[in-house]
């Protein structure tokens, strides 16, 4: 096919030679379709004697035609042809698959014979000579000394100046530094191997601000006899293709690289790191201040002045001396700053040549006008962070170092970074503020501070655990009658506010179920039943819900120096003597509550003041890494020997046995040490059962207190005392005994009988002769109770003792 230039008046045209190539089509039954002249100069058929014919007549006798492949889009052959005149005609044969479709549905065949050879480029051929000038790559030739004899206009734009005052030069003579030096290096080496390369390069004319991306081909140039006589380059520019292939990288880093944690400030960090150097050579990310305090940012239109917080920035300069605010700062922006106006309009806003378009702002602000000025700031692109319809803060990207202003397709770059940014930041600013109020709740359901107790000093920690965020991780000390304490750990399946809500719960049970005494393992099963009922109550339509827990709880009385353990499918306390040592505990482990169904039972143990005890949930101990029984050794040895604050012991040995990056599940840690009641502090009375013997009892108990030295609370012992012993003489069962445990600042009344029957706190009317001992025994005292024994029950009362 060749084309040929005709005119049509003064008008130039150029139109389709028909006569130099035979064209003709057929369908996909091996009709003709078309014919053309050329088709007739080559076979001397004329169109209306072969168009409608089957293509196969035109084969000489003899001849036979192999078809292409099925499939296939073209063939090329040599084939013998019939003229119209009867003799043979060879022709090699160049067919098409058209593809279009005829009423049978077959595809149709273009098939071409070239019949004019125009011959080959010779040296001296105007084509030739055209081809160097007019090419439209950019080439450049250059002799066996590398020296440039000649470059084409394209060329000549791309380095800057005309051909004239190049000729002669080295290449790197004509662009200069790294760049120039490298390129001379390829060239020579492809005039030594005599081999083709293929290299990309930079090139920045004279007058330019942006460097254009060259894919450029240096091939040798060769004599008739094969011996390389200079260089040829072939530069197309790339610089589209690159830039678009550099924005598609930076869209897809910013996909993996932002949003990796649900941190509002790393993600800013991320943000402002993918834009550098790709897009700026500072960047700055302000958020609105309001999200610092958890409140949902603001939809509608915003006005300055704005107050930001710095969140991140980065730098092509490492430190970012660039940086006027420092990360975590806040800064006032008024109007005429490029944040602020950015967010106003709700939309980027480019700032080019700085120094006039925001002199205001840098006026009102010199020590960044300094600074830009410094630095040579050419260009600034304010990008709101939106996410959702609310308006999260803003990027600024700034340009110094680079010469090139921000183009439309930068704006396009950085809004669909920044909006990537921005739903990151939305989530984990929702995230941050879901996990502080899930925090805020759980701390509410938890212990602020540990009671101050004379039967044992206490110190707490915990961590939720650093991914999941909040769980059902609780613990509790609960002080009881008689100076004892009760101390409880406990583990909800789960994370979340929903296992916090069940922590809750199942703490407010313990406590009211360790109100009526009960002992360690009923409690237990007290509060499985409780598990048992929330977990049907979790469920819906019959289905029995996932609700579950372990605990463990203890009571230790100072008076006997002895403590009473029961767990249900909790981690077994681990106990040291005041030495440090660690003491065989044997706790039966029990079922996890929820189960329901079977007993739980304790251990006693004697304890030496002095003791530690540590109770914890799982998370401390056990890891990936790590099973439960080399987590209580681990644990073990980081108690062992340790003196000194229970606190300064709690810190020490969650940094000793969790990761410096958190823990992965929720970590619950209570010590406690051990402190025992001198027995001089302690008096015990067997009490006959005769109403008689109650004023003896009140002399009892006046000379106890003159010799502890508190005479001036005898009055109401003496008369809360005389009304639990009426009380048990009259209702109980022997035997009774009267018990006074003495503090300093409470003594504690205890009259104990043989019968299991509860006292009731009842209104007596105007004139029953009796009814109002507990009555006044409740008005006297800080507090007062029943809890039952083996042997009956105890009724105690505290008295606050008056101070000297």
């Amino acid at each position: 096919m060749r084309s040929r230039k005709v005119t049509h008046g003064d008008t130039p045209a150029y139109a389709l030679d028909g006569a130099a190539t035979a064209r003709a089509a057929m369908d996909g039954d091996g009709t003709i379709v078309e014919w053309n002249e050329g088709a007739r100069r080559l076979l001397g058929w004329h169109a209306t004697e072969v168009v409608g014919r089957p293509a196969e007549e035109l084969l000489a006798p003899g001849g036979s035609f192999l078809p292409p492949p099925p499939g296939s889009r073209s063939w090329n052959g040599t084939l013998a042809l019939r003229h119209r005149d009867g003799r043979t005609v060879t022709a090699w044969l160049l067919a098409h698959h058209r593809g279009l479709k005829n009423a049978d549905g077959g595809g149709s065949w273009l098939v071409l014979c070239p019949l004019d050879d125009p011959g080959p480029l010779v040296r001296d051929d105007p084509l030739t000579a055209a081809v160097m000038v007019q090419s439209p790559c950019a080439m450049a030739v250059f002799d066996d000394r590398l020296r440039l004899r000649g470059i084409n206009d394209v060329m000549a734009d791309a380095v800057g100046m005309p051909e004239e005052n190049l000729r002669g030069l080295h290449i790197s003579e004509i662009i200069g530094g790294r760049q120039g030096e490298k390129l001379e290096e390829q060239l020579r080496e492809v005039l030594a191997l005599g081999r083709r390369k293929d290299v990309q390069t930079f090139l920045r004319a004279a007058d330019e601000n942006r460097a254009h991306a060259w894919s450029a081909a240096i091939a040798p140039l060769l004599d008739e006899t094969g011996v390389p006589i200079g260089v040829c380059v072939t530069g197309h520019d790339i610089t589209e293709q690159y830039l678009a292939r550099q924005r598609l990288q930076l869209v897809n880093e910013a996909s993996i690289r932002i949003g990796t944690t649900l941190d509002v400030r790393r993600t800013a960090q991320e943000l402002a790191d993918v834009c550098v150097p790709v897009l700026a050579d500072f960047v700055s990310v302000d958020l609105m201040q309001s999200l610092d305090h958890g409140d949902e940012p603001h939809e509608g239109p915003l006005s300055a002045p704005f107050t930001l917080r710095r969140a991140a920035h980065q730098s092509v300069t490492p430190g970012c001396p660039e940086a006027v605010v420092e990360v975590g700062r806040t800064d006032v922006y008024p109007a005429s700053s490029p944040q602020a106006a950015s967010l106003s309009v709700g939309h980027t806003v480019v700032a080019a040549d700085p120094a006039n378009t925001l002199a205001e702002w840098l006026a009102w602000d010199p020590i960044r006008g300094r600074r830009v000025k410094e630095l040579g700031v050419h260009t600034t692109m304010s990008v709101p962070i939106r996410a959702r319809g609310t308006t999260l803060g803003v990027a600024v990207l700034t340009r110094f170092k680079r010469l090139d202003p921000y183009t439309a397709d930068d704006e396009l770059l950085a809004e669909e970074v920044t909006a990537r940014a921005a739903v990151c930041i939305d989530n984990a600013r929702r995230y941050s503020r879901e996990r502080e109020t899930a925090l805020a709740l759980q701390r509410s359901l938890l212990p602020q501070t540990l009671p101050r107790m004379p039967a044992l000093e206490a110190a707490s920690r915990y961590l939720p655990a650093a991914q999941a965020g909040v769980g059902g991780d609780w613990f509790d000390v609960i002080p009881l009658s008689g100076m004892r304490v009760a101390m409880v750990v406990g583990d909800v399946v789960g994370h979340g506010v929903q296992a916090s809500a069940t922590m809750g719960r199942l703490r407010t049970a313990v406590r009211t179920l360790a109100d009526v005494d009960l002992a360690p393992d009923e409690l237990l099963t007290h509060l499985d039943d409780l598990v048992v009922r929330l977990s049907a109550e979790a469920g819906g339509e019959g289905v029995t819900g996932e609700v579950g827990a372990t605990c463990l709880y203890a009571v230790y009385d100072p008076v006997t120096r002895r403590c009473t353990f029961a767990r249900a499918g909790h981690p077994p306390p681990v106990v040291l003597d005041p030495d440090g040592r660690p003491m065989e505990v044997e706790v039966p482990s029990g079922q996890p509550l929820g189960l329901g169904g079977l007993p739980f039972e304790s251990a006693e143990l004697e304890l030496p003041e002095g003791t530690v005890i540590a109770l914890y949930t799982d998370g401390l101990i056990e890891t990936r890494d790590r099973d439960i029984d080399a987590g209580q050794e681990l644990l073990a040895e980081a108690l062992s020997g340790r003196k000194g604050s229970l606190d300064d012991i709690c810190r020490d040995v969650v940094q000793s046995l969790l990761p410096a990056n958190g823990a992965p599940d929720d970590v619950a840690l209570l010590l406690a040490r051990t402190r025992g009641l001198p027995a001089e502090r302690v008096a015990t009375w067997s009490i006959p059962a005769d109403p008689a013997f109650v004023a003896r009892t009140r002399q009892y108990v006046l000379t106890q207190m003159a010799l502890w030295g508190i005479s001036e609370s005898a009055f109401t012992a003496e008369l809360v005392v005389s009304e639990l012993v009426t009380n048990a003489i009259r209702h109980g069962a022997p035997p009774i005994q009267l018990r006074l445990i003495h503090d300093d600042t409470t003594l504690i009344c205890e009259v104990s009988d043989g019968s299991g029957t509860a006292p009731h706190l009842r209104r007596a009317k105007t004139f029953d002769e009796g009814g109002r001992g507990l009555l006044l025994v409740a008005q006297l005292t800080q507090r007062w109770g029943s809890r039952h024994t083996e042997d009956g029950k105890t009724i105690w009362a505290e008295l606050a003792l008056s101070e000297e």
